[in-house]
């Protein structure tokens, strides 16, 4: 099996990447989203400093350094764009993938590491964010390595796999939270715990492995609390116990899912792999599997893939894109369903499955679009729940530019539910029946060569969904990206004006990139940088309303971003505001505009 798992992970790898590198810059950042990111990155090349980061000069430590390290070196070497700053969660994503198969390969052959490997890519949700700048894929690639390297050394008896894989569970740290280099190491060992093979420790907690792991996941926090007083206590405290209880004193603008709404997201952000692996779980539980040292690496898969899904809807932190480190497990178990289905059960589920995206596709992209974008876009776009908080219409574009991807969507699956009763069917008409041993008389279909058929035909279905779910992607990053408004800056405000953003900068995370000029902030505490408002240096970042009135009544010119409609806006209490541009959600006002001045002056 050894020589399966690295085949499976070559060809999951080379079927992968078209879909996840190619047209990587073909869009704008997407704003709230990704541009604050790629800012923090660029930023990060200049000051040299990963243990001090900044957003426009203002102190970031809402996340480790590991994905803004990664992107700073790309940038470093590639040149800073889009597409670049893309690369890091595109190679991830490449990574975790490769892991799944890896992984699959040695516990299933190579059939079943493609599958796995596959199953990971065609998750809707892990795809989007492959192609996404966020540490999300960045976190599931070192998971999935981390579960890869650890289960197959207990399996094989390797203390130095099993070490490799408690570091790459660091990393999982360093790249989004300190837990998330914790929780896979407590699903091991309930997993052996249950099976009777916790002892002895070392052979699954060898002292080389933790100690990486513990320098890797918490080394940073005594780094950046030397540079910074008070990080740590905001990351444990305000962050997580106070967030707990919701009484945050930084709070910032996410509103979280309802549970039910979060674990609706999590399933379908992953299907139709959620089915075959929803099956395999079942019959771990049947056969009491966690009684078996055998199957070890299966019932700690199955932990983690529900135990991130239940501990987040039980937790006050439920954002749409909580669920995605339960993808990979979820891709390995549904191609251990798949190997293990002998009937027909999986085949017809999702053929119906199938059918009823395609035909709700088809009936939504007929109508006023009213539901798909108040109740899909609501719940699963955090942008637009974060307007909708604030009384304001997510900025989404109009229903008009969905309409074809659901009508492709309707194709694609449809033809996905075609293919899948035709397998069905051609196991009819050769009379494939026996009688059902536990229904003596009844009649069931056995199909031996539908598992040869069924999970390809799954599998190319939902690969021809990916430049779908792509095209959303970039269609909604191009309609509100920060982008028209930073070249109408870049362009004409001149060296002494000053640039004003109204609310939190990660809104328009991207302005100083695209702008080339750095912002000044005005009621933005309410935001991830709330902390750095404590500091030093906040007087020269963060404006108080005063202030604002003051400059804009100054000698110099002063341009305002804001996020927020012209009803809300502090814009409407700044005397001679004029309206420069309305772009993406966004509206550009200065206080005085020299090319109107100067055509007015010439009786233009």
């Amino acid at each position: 099996m050894r020589r399966a798992g690295a085949v499976a992970a070559a060809l999951a790898i080379l079927v992968a990447a078209p879909f996840v590198l190619v047209g990587l810059g073909a869009a704008p950042f997407d704003d709230p989203g990704e541009g604050m990111h790629a800012e923090i990155a660029s930023e990060l090349v200049r000051s040299g400093d990963p243990f001090a980061l900044t957003l426009s000069g203002a102190r970031y430590i809402d996340k480790p350094p590991l994905l803004y390290g990664l992107m700073a070196a790309v940038f470093a070497t590639l040149g800073r764009s889009e597409m670049t700053a893309r690369l890091v969660p595109a190679l991830s994503a490449l990574a975790a993938v490769g892991a799944s198969a890896w992984l699959g390969g040695r516990l299933l052959g190579v059939r079943g590491g493609l599958v796995a490997g596959l199953a990971l890519l065609t998750s809707a949700g892990f795809f989007a964010y492959a192609r996404y700048v966020r540490p999300e894929t960045l976190l599931v690639a070192a998971l999935a390595g981390g579960f890869a390297l650890a289960l197959v050394g207990l399996t094989d008896r390797r203390r130095a796999a099993t070490a490799a894989g408690l570091a790459v569970f660091g990393l999982a740290g360093l790249a989004k939270d300190p837990l998330a280099a914790l929780a896979p190491v407590l699903a091991v060992g309930i997993a052996l715990a249950l099976a009777g093979q916790v002892r002895p420790l070392t052979r699954w907690l060898p002292l080389s492995g933790v100690t990486a792991l513990l320098l890797l996941a918490f080394g940073w926090w005594v780094m950046a609390e030397r540079r910074t007083p008070g990080f740590a206590w905001y990351t444990v405290v305000d962050n997580h116990l106070l967030n707990v209880l919701r009484a945050r004193h930084f709070p910032d603008e996410d509103v979280p899912l309802p549970a039910l709404s979060f674990i609706a997201v999590a399933v379908v952000g992953a299907v139709p792999w959620t089915l075959a692996a929803a099956a395999a779980i079942f019959r771990l539980a049947r056969r009491k599997s966690w009684r078996d040292p055998a199957e070890v690496p299966w019932v700690t898969l199955a932990l983690w893939a529900a135990g991130v899904v239940v501990v987040t809807a039980c937790s006050p932190f439920r954002l749409p894109h909580y669920g995605l480190p339960a993808y990979f497990a979820i891709g390995l178990l549904a191609a251990r369903g798949w190997a293990e289905d002998r009937g027909r059960a999986l085949t017809l589920a999702h053929a119906i499955v199938f059918l009823v995206i395609a035909v709700a596709s088809a009936l939504v992209s007929a109508g006023d679009g009213a539901g798909f974008m108040n109740d899909v876009l609501g719940t699963t776009d955090v942008a637009t729940r974060k307007a909708a908080a604030v009384g304001q219409l997510g900025v989404v574009p109009p229903w008009e530019d969905f309409q074809p991807l659901l009508r492709a969507t309707a194709v694609v699956f449809g033809t996905g539910a075609v293919a899948l009763v035709v397998v069905l069917v051609s196991g009819l008409s050769r009379g494939q029946f026996t009688d059902s041993p536990r229904a003596p008389g009844a009649l069931r279909l056995a199909l031996p060569c539908r598992p040869a058929l069924a999970a390809p035909i799954v599998i190319v279905t939902m690969l021809g969904m990916l430049p779908v779910v792509g095209s959303a992607l970039d269609m909604v990053s191009t309609y509100r990206a920060v982008r028209p408004v930073g070249r109408e800056l870049a362009t004409h405000a001149g060296p002494a004006d000053v640039l004003v953003h109204e609310g939190a900068l990660e809104n328009s995370g991207a302005l100083e990139w695209y702008a080339k000029r750095r912002p000044v902030i005005v009621d933005g505490r309410r935001s991830v940088l709330g902390f750095a408002t404590t500091l030093d240096a906040a007087g020269a970042i963060f404006l108080e309303p005063p202030r604002l009135q003051h400059l804009w009544q100054g000698d110099r010119r002063v341009w305002l971003v804001t996020t927020r409609a012209p009803d809300r806006s502090i814009a409407r209490t700044l005397p001679g505001a004029r309206l420069v541009l309305a772009s993406g959600g966004r509206w550009l006002y200065v206080n005085r505009d020299d090319r109107v001045d100067a055509r007015a002056a010439r009786g233009q």
